[in-house]
């Protein structure tokens, strides 16, 4: 990584010692690279914002309880679920996809585009162009730095660079190539193509695939390992080992139906439940049988709106009946 000036790294410490939720070796990165770490910063917040989105309707919505305003940055700290194996992987894939994307808008003085295959042909006759996504800086810049929370060596620990590994293999699992094709009058005789990101949300849906079939492992010890390591509970071989592709946990979940900080659950009293849906979402499951409230309302909006001119709009109000249904 390229040396800065005294001048520019005196900055980059200051910056880096407000930053909450680093560790002592976060913060030694952070003072060497901190235009990364803004993206760093980026991505754990679209991570934790995917994370949301991808389980809204489930009893565990990714709402974490630390703190009021916790820092994307900061130790996670729920139990080791397949729920806490998502939330880890999640945020590293984020880091890894927000540092890699910022390498192509020229936004990390140490990256740019991947040019190694440029001007290569493929064995399909197209070329190699464009600015290919460096996803191998990104790879490697986030794991220097999430795995770098990890120092305890235990079972947990072990769950989590797992989990930040498998985060970062979905990444490269879902880049996409784009091409664009050359040629008189929009031919395609000739063809130029690049790797590129996928959108993010593309990613936390192949994450949440891997929550679905998610493994229990357990720490095991070998005289002739010299560091423990994760296998399956469950298997053929109980021996084997997970795939780095693997979302993987040692506890098992709690309900999530009433509130318990010590399990990270908030519970589902108060949520907004859709009374007709049967699975993820519904009163039923949401509400984990307690039944619900039944909100009653008047929903108004602007609508049939025209323009005149010039220069004014105008429109009518439109009123609707509609009833809301929320957790007991």
């Amino acid at each position: 990584m390229r040396a800065v000036t005294p001048a520019v790294g005196l900055g980059a410490r200051l910056l880096c010692s407000r930053v909450p939720g680093l560790t002592p070796r976060q913060r030694r990165i952070c003072s060497r690279a901190p235009d990364a770490v803004v993206a760093v910063s980026e991505g754990a917040r679209e991570g934790l914002k995917e994370c949301r989105r991808q389980f809204s309707g489930y009893r565990w919505n990714c709402t974490l309880p630390s703190t009021p305003s916790p820092s994307p940055l900061s130790h996670v700290v729920l139990v080791g679920s397949r729920e806490a194996a998502y939330t880890y992987a999640v945020a590293s894939a984020g880091v890894t996809h927000s540092v890699t994307s910022a390498c192509a808008r020229g936004n990390i003085s140490t990256c740019g585009c991947d040019h190694r295959k440029r001007n290569a042909y493929s064995s399909g006759g197209w070329k190699w162009g464009g600015c290919s996504a460096d996803i191998r800086f990104g790879v490697k810049f986030s794991r220097r730095f999430v795995d770098a929370r990890e120092t305890e060596g235990d079972g947990r620990a072990l769950m989590n660079l797992h989990n930040n590994n498998a985060g970062r293999r979905a990444v490269r699992r879902t880049l996409r190539t784009e091409c664009k094709c050359h040629g008189v009058s929009g031919s395609c005789t000739m063809k130029t193509c690049w790797v590129t990101l996928p959108p993010f949300n593309a990613v936390g849906s192949y994450l949440l695939q891997k929550y679905h079939k998610a493994k229990t492992v357990t720490l095991h010890k070998s005289r002739q390992r010299a560091t423990p390591y994760l296998r399956l509970e469950h298997g053929r071989r109980r021996s084997r080992r997970p795939r780095r592709s693997h979302l993987v946990y040692i506890h098992s979940s709690p309900s999530y139906c009433d509130r318990d900080p010590a399990t990270g659950s908030l519970g589902t009293h108060g949520r907004t439940c859709n009374r007709t849906e049967k699975g993820s979402g519904g009163c039923d499951v949401l509400c984990c049988g307690r039944g619900y409230n039944t909100h009653q309302y008047t929903r108004q909006w602007q609508c049939n709106c025209k323009f005149f001119w010039c220069c004014y709009v105008t429109c009518h109000t439109c009123r609707e009946e509609a009833e809301e249904h929320t957790c007991k």
